[in-house]
């Protein structure tokens, strides 16, 4: 009997869940697109369930060591992770050393939302639209550099698509995180980044640096006169997706619960206009719309990377 009541914890139920305040685990570090998505979420759904959540940045590896740390936690319903196709497609088909699986070391929550990247360089660039960024680099092969949040990640993946579509070379410089990334490209020591359109967005509207294309299929109804570089280099498009996941093992009507949770804040309307001034689409949805959304996204990446033969020695 007492060995039953000491396990009794792990068994968390959706009438008592949740006692404690719950930890959202972001794989990223601090100010940068997944980091402020997630805390937009954290306050809001945080009053829903009662109870604090508490946001511990854990960046390193394009992401890969906050998600691992949340695949080996308790499945009790008090580490999740907000994270983005980076950990969970990209890295995983890039890097066969991953240290989980994004399918069987998960419990999928919530497909949250989603958006493109902002192609940015310095204000100092002679380049003033794609087309004549891609000039810039054909005559200059080697010379430019892209910086990214990581290998794997998806502005490491974007700026590989972009030479692949556009016949250029340049060299790739990882960061951990765009937002460590930006002061550089400000400085003019870096030539261009595919950032997340909530943290890239602001520092071209401020003139910090400049913008020349949304990675979206059309022009963002947030910025209409800013082209899609698709217009200019047919066939680009890559797109963010934010989602919620937990442990492998999560009783489901914990994830259930937290799944209501996330749905109900997307549709208030506070919260959506704050997501749209990012650049951001809410979706939402059940866990299985999610683990849907995941298969087909894994699809589509893996034939990116096979048709553009991208591997992580490619750097």
């Amino acid at each position: 009997m007492l060995s039953l009541a000491l396990s009794a914890p792990h068994f968390t139920s959706a009438q008592d869940y949740p006692i404690r305040p719950v930890k959202m685990i972001v794989p990223f570090p601090p100010a940068g697109g997944t980091d402020n998505v997630a805390r937009i979420f954290a306050q809001q759904v945080s009053q829903d369930l009662g109870q604090s959540i508490i946001i511990e940045n854990r960046a390193g590896a394009a992401g890969m060591i906050g998600a691992d740390a949340v695949a080996k936690a308790e499945p009790d319903g008090y580490t999740i992770v907000l994270t983005t196709n980076s950990t969970h497609v990209i890295g995983p088909l890039l890097n066969p050393k991953t240290p989980y699986s994004p399918t069987k070391s998960f419990s999928p929550i919530i497909y949250l939302a989603q958006s493109p990247s902002i192609m940015i360089v310095p204000v100092s660039s002679p380049a003033k639209t794609v087309k004549e960024f891609i000039e810039l680099a054909k005559k200059n092969p080697g010379k430019l550099n892209y910086g990214s949040a990581g290998t794997g990640g998806i502005p490491h993946l974007s700026g590989e698509r972009f030479q692949a579509l556009s016949g250029t070379s340049m060299a790739h410089v990882p960061y951990k995180g765009t937002a460590l990334a930006l002061p550089d490209l400000i400085a003019g020591r870096l030539d261009v980044i595919f950032d997340s359109f909530s943290s890239g967005y602001p520092q071209s509207r401020d003139g910090k640096v400049r913008a020349l294309g949304v990675s979206s299929p059309d022009r963002s109804p947030l910025v209409p006169e800013l082209p899609a570089i698709n217009e200019q280099l047919p066939g680009f498009i890559s797109m963010t997706w934010f989602g919620v996941f937990g442990p492998a093992g999560m009783p489901h009507s914990v994830v259930n619960k937290l799944n209501a949770s996330f749905n109900k804040v997307l549709k208030d309307p506070q919260l959506k206009e704050q997501l749209t001034k990012m650049g951001i689409d809410g979706i939402g949805g059940t866990p299985a719309d999610f683990s849907k959304k995941l298969t087909l996204d894994t699809q589509e990446w893996q034939k990116v990377i096979t048709d553009a033969k991208i591997t992580l020695q490619s750097n």
